[in-house]
């Protein structure tokens, strides 16, 4: 940080949060607020996002408006805001008129800190004339991709917040998302703000998470023996259909997990009551669609699955961005099938949305494929779409040894002498049309019939050209340009591999089921470490204090205390409040509240 106050900022983020350092990136996008600056962040899921307006916030004194999506997210996070000592508060449908009027009141009184709207309610100039004439010091707005419609995640009342800003004032703007690429990007700085913000993009990688691809061969019981391998630990298991949420959830409860089915089609009493749990409960697996989870802000997930594969990469990037928000180490299993491709393509071919906006759908997909065909570090592949670069990872079933290699150098020179000879400005499937010969009038019209490369790879069938493709993508030998109808081009390390220069290890037959691997023990390269020392019954008992106490003040479990603070209090076992303020994640506000609570249990178990 170069800012004034840089102590200060830090003595309150100790104080009030229990923390002593912020997270990586962080300090940059603060620095920024702080500097008066309009901000458009872009950092990983589980980077604190929502810290880079809370901090400021306390620490100019004034009013932050946070636009959220879910009003599950609103609620918890003025729960835990409020657990720190901090005024906030949230409007909503939901909202009680006691709870209205004690926020209006904080409203007059100049006391609130952060006042949380959903964009529905912001866009309606109606339900904000409350704020007319108010000093806003700070708007932020949080899965700000959704404000585009070349984000993964496009919501039409999003598009109104660029008015909803002008209304206000044009108060200074932070737009924070963990998914955006550079098209997105543009499109969200076009529609917010009257001129280029502060652009702060941060690296994608979210080191703690193993990655793990599998071809399908019994989903159900892939899924029952993946969530075994974490008992007592929170997680999210992604279906493709409201029926398989129901099925999954009664196959891994027929085992033994307290695991619930989440759905579009159950009643908004339903959907709420699973969620509460899965915020406010130890353990609890939700089998869900995708209709669960934006926003959600549970740190202590451990795992996240997929029974099939998801929508997109961002999609992918996204959902699985919800495990291991704490920093400790956490897994993540996709399924995947020729189902599951031939589904994503029909979804895509049939939908309403334009001809150009499919066309970078299916772009999209085949990105995603890549992925879950990539003969090398699934990591790098992954961080490579977003444009960043790794070195293998070491967290993932690829780095582990997982698949079978050949190699492919010579069907990769075909590949690449097909782009090069069509001029790099086809797609895949006309490409593989030329390498196997095909006769077709868009083939003779363009005279690619007359091509050396006519016909060489009539030896492989369709869909292991495609999957050839896919790996020659994911390891950044070719590439697709998405603004020109998914032309492939030569990348920087297809010009060596033509030459011979470099061999081409491919995966053998990557779409052939077979069955995956067991992963091991869980990994913990690139996560926070852990202490040493932790005292398995005494950690089992602060849980369980944390529960009650939970429970007694309607929160959910980690609003108390994160599971990284409970870790702490099992390895150091404090005697005294003293000791109990060195903990990681106690502020003196929880200190007063909970101190004496916890110490009981570390004095109880003891002896």
């Amino acid at each position: 940080m170069s800012f004034d106050g840089e102590a200060n900022l830090l003595l309150l983020l100790k104080e009030v949060f229990g923390y002593d350092s912020l997270r990586p990136g962080q300090d940059e996008v603060i620095a920024a607020v702080m500097d008066g600056q309009d901000v458009l962040a872009v950092m990983p899921t589980g980077a604190g996002k929502s810290m880079c307006y809370q901090l400021p916030a306390l620490a100019r004194g004034g009013l932050a408006i946070v636009v959220s999506p879910l009003l599950a997210l609103m609620r918890d996070q003025v729960s835990a805001l409020r657990a720190v000592g901090i005024e906030a508060g949230t409007l909503n449908s939901g909202t009680s008129p006691a709870e209205a009027d004690r926020i209006f009141d904080a409203l007059d009184q100049g006391a609130l800190r952060l006042l949380y709207l959903s964009p529905e309610r912001l866009a309606n100039p109606q339900n904000t004339r409350f704020l007319e004439g108010r000093k806003i010091d700070l708007l932020a707005i949080d899965e700000a991709h959704c404000v585009s419609q070349w984000g993964h995640d496009f919501r039409p009342e999003y598009a109104a917040l660029g008015e909803a800003r002008r209304r206000l004032g044009m108060p200074q703007t932070l737009a924070l998302t963990a998914t955006a690429d550079a098209a997105t990007r543009d499109d969200i700085v076009a529609r917010l703000f009257d001129a280029p913000p502060h652009a702060i993009v941060r690296g994608f990688d979210r080191p703690n998470i193993k990655l793990q691809m599998r071809p399908k061969a019994s989903p159900a019981r892939q899924i029952a023996d993946f969530v075994a391998r974490f008992p007592g630990d929170c997680g999210i298991v992604y279906a493709n259909s409201r029926k398989q949420t129901e099925q999954l959830a009664a196959a891994l409860a027929a085992k033994g997990a307290k695991a619930i089915a989440y759905h579009a089609g159950m009643s908004t009493e339903d959907r709420e009551d699973a969620q509460d749990r899965f915020q406010r409960e130890d353990g609890i697996v939700v089998c869900a669609t995708v209709a669960f989870g934006m926003g959600i802000d549970k740190p202590d997930v451990r795992y996240v699955a997929h029974a099939g594969l998801p929508k997109s990469i961002e999609a992918y990037y996204q959902e699985i961005g919800r495990a291991g928000r704490d920093g400790l180490p956490a897994e993540t299993l996709t399924l995947y099938g020729m189902d599951d491709i031939r589904l994503r393509r029909l979804q895509i071919d049939e939908g309403d949305a334009s001809d150009v906006q499919k066309r970078i759908e299916r772009q999209r997909l085949n990105a995603l494929i890549a992925l879950a065909e990539a003969p090398q570090c699934r990591r790098q592949t992954l961080l490579a779409y977003f444009g960043d670069e790794s070195g293998p990872c070491g967290n993932c079933d690829l780095c582990d040894g997982g698949v079978t290699l050949f190699d492919g150098s010579v069907d990769a020179q075909k590949a690449l002498s097909a782009i090069l000879r069509t001029g790099e400005r086809f797609g895949m499937e006309h490409l593989i049309a030329v390498l196997r010969g095909e006769d077709s009038e868009k083939i003779r019209r363009f005279g690619h019939d007359q091509l050396p490369t006519f016909g060489v790879g009539k030896d492989r069938g369709l869909n292991e050209w495609r999957a050839i493709f896919r790996q020659l993508y994911a390891l950044g030998i070719a590439t697709v340009d998405l603004s020109d109808y998914g032309a492939w081009r030569v990348g920087p390390k297809g010009r060596e591999a033509l030459k011979g220069n470099m061999p081409i290890m491919l995966r053998l037959d990557p779409i052939k089921e077979t069955r995956g691997r067991a992963s091991g023990g869980r990994s913990r390269a690139g996560a926070a470490p852990l202490p040493d020392n932790i005292d398995g019954a005494l950690l089992e008992a602060l849980k369980a204090k944390r529960r009650a106490l939970a429970a007694a003040q309607n929160v959910p479990a980690y609003v108390v205390f994160s599971d990284r603070t409970l870790l702490d209090i099992a390895a150091r076992k404090p005697r005294d409040l003293v000791a109990f303020g060195d903990v990681h994640g106690v502020g003196a506000t929880k200190l007063e509240r909970y101190g004496a609570a916890f110490l009981s249990v570390v004095e109880a178990a003891a002896g």
